[in-house]
């Protein structure tokens, strides 16, 4: 009997015709159906492909008796819940790469437009004028172009920008400098790109990290000649600082197709500006990346539901039932460890060690090395990388993986995770309580009993009387309920730190308070 693909979103010719190509599936194309008419019908089909509008919610994926993979043509899965997916057994993949080319391409088309002021000249010629002395624009080569995130769409830009001999400065904290030489480029101190660069285009996800990165302070030591770029995301650049920036010629113009609000608001001050181009988020609006989502998304479903293979999974592989069991909560653990740790590690990361014991390494551990990996790295990679693609990813940014198996440890059934930066080394340990749940039980030399769970703050603190009190006071006067608290030193009058799980969002004002609190060496606010 034929396996039955489902495919609830328009999808282009291309990718249908690989999947209807010989007589291994039989597809339907089934659009615009309500929730109520997908649940009715989803028991019957081997595999599900959508894009963003339809939402594969938990009671969906509970009526889908036969589903074994889910298949999201476009970047992220916020669409489907990976949750249920996993438990239910369902391989949920995306194609976080069909848009490369064509974004990269539109960044590249509005580094041109600013240096040589092509829409502004454009839009006279059209009303009729001849005003070529009013353009005058600059050359590209010999120009250094500064690129913040250097994964794919970033370093196919790299590449065009080489192409028009323009010197390549980067900043990607996840890269290695080894990695990065190999293709041309040097990567650079964030400070020392936005001072030296002629053009800046930004490249990563918009994360708690990445929000506001380019704000008033950056814009404040960069060349006035400089010209900037955001084809990521809304809000990497600080749309209010932007428009200061601008108002006061302290900058030569910039170029965004992403906005804090999409579309902008009617009376959105960067209209006004002839030296800031605008366009309506088309990164990702050509013929061809619409192909190449739905050619990389059918062959990627095709393979897994012929077992060749699993390639873009946002969930973990499947395993037996009983393994599944007993991997699960430390699968958990493994991610809140790597999210704790990706939040505070200073410095590009060299290698990350993943240490086992008790009865784990009588397991097959790979899930548990790739959620720790997966945690380290999805603070700044966002939707980027997941559980199945980490490794690689990690690989190919020059990252070494090793698995370390100790025959005797302090905590029995043990996590360990190391992370080691040209900077620092981190150590977080992990175990799961009596109802297997995760805790932190060590933090490089400091014993704890912590929650990696929600809104965190951490805080490494001298050993002196009085950082108890000063904290509680400035979350209290911030009406900033504290959850659950742990305290743990290295020695008496050694260096301490604290780790308070509170409800909601401490203000920067409240945590750059704390920062100056004498004793309080380190702040930072993780969300986990």
């Amino acid at each position: 009997m034929k396996m039955k693909i489902l495919v609830s979103d328009k999808l282009a010719e291309e990718g249908l015709r690989i999947l209807r190509d010989g007589d291994l599936f039989e597809v339907d194309t089934k659009y615009d159906l309500k929730p109520e008419d997908l649940k009715k019908i989803i028991g019957g089909y081997d595999a599900l492909i959508v894009r963003s509008g339809t939402q594969v919610t938990e009671d969906i994926i509970e009526a889908a008796s036969k589903l074994k993979v889910i298949g999201r043509a476009g970047v992220g899965l916020d669409n489907v819940d990976l949750k249920a997916s996993t438990k239910k057994g369902i391989i949920a993949m995306n194609t976080p790469g069909g848009n490369t080319t064509s974004t990269a391409e539109h960044t590249f088309s509005l580094i041109m437009a600013l240096a040589r002021n092509i829409p502004q000249a454009h839009g006279t010629m059209k009303a009729g004028k001849w005003d070529r002395s009013k353009f005058q624009g600059v050359e590209l080569y010999g120009k250094t172009l500064g690129v913040i995130g250097l994964g794919r769409i970033g370093s196919t830009v790299a590449k065009f920008a080489q192409g028009f001999g323009m010197n390549i400065m980067a900043y990607d904290p996840f890269l290695s400098p080894e990695m990065a030489a190999k293709k041309g480029i040097t990567i650079t101190p964030f400070d020392e790109l936005i001072r030296k660069s002629d053009f800046i285009t930004v490249h990563v996800p918009k994360t708690d990290e990445t929000k506001g990165m380019i704000g008033e302070k950056e814009l404040s030591v960069m060349k006035k000649s400089v010209r900037l770029i955001n084809c990521a995301r809304g809000g990497i650049i600080d749309e209010a600082a932007l428009v200061k920036a601008l108002e006061t010629k302290s900058i030569a113009g910039a170029a965004l197709d992403v906005y804090d609000q999409e579309p902008p608001p009617a009376d959105c001050p960067l209209l006004k500006f002839d030296n800031c181009i605008l366009t309506p988020h088309l990164g990702a609006s050509t013929a061809e990346a619409q192909v190449n989502v739905a050619v990389e998304i059918a062959y990627t479903v095709r393979d897994a539901l012929l077992g060749k293979g699993i390639r873009n999974a946002a969930n973990f592989p499947s395993l037996d039932e009983e393994s599944y069991k007993v991997l699960e909560p430390y699968i958990d653990l493994g991610d809140k460890l790597g999210k704790f740790a990706g939040q505070l590690v200073h410095g590009g990361i060299k290698t990350i060690r993943s240490i086992y014991g008790g009865i784990l390494p009588g397991y097959n551990m790979m899930p548990v090395a790739m959620s720790l990996v997966h945690g380290v790295l999805k603070p700044i990679l966002a939707d980027n990388i997941n559980a199945i693609n980490s490794l690689d990813i990690a690989k190919e940014r020059g990252i070494a993986l090793q698995e370390i198996i100790e025959d005797e440890q302090e905590f029995g059934n043990c996590v360990k995770l190391q992370v080691v930066t040209d900077k620092e080394t981190l150590e977080v340990w992990g175990v799961l309580s009596a109802n297997k749940k995760p805790r932190i039980v060590k933090i490089n030399n400091v014993y704890v009993e912590a929650i990696p769970s929600g809104n965190i703050l951490f805080i490494r603190n001298e050993d002196v009387p009085g950082i108890v009190g000063a904290v509680g006071m400035a979350l209290g006067n911030a009406k900033i309920n504290i959850a659950y608290i742990t305290f743990g030193r290295e020695k008496e009058g050694a260096t301490a730190v604290s780790v308070v799980n509170v409800d909601g969002d401490v203000p920067a004002s409240v945590i750059e308070s704390l920062k100056g609190t004498k004793g309080i060496q380190f702040v930072k606010m993780l969300k986990v």
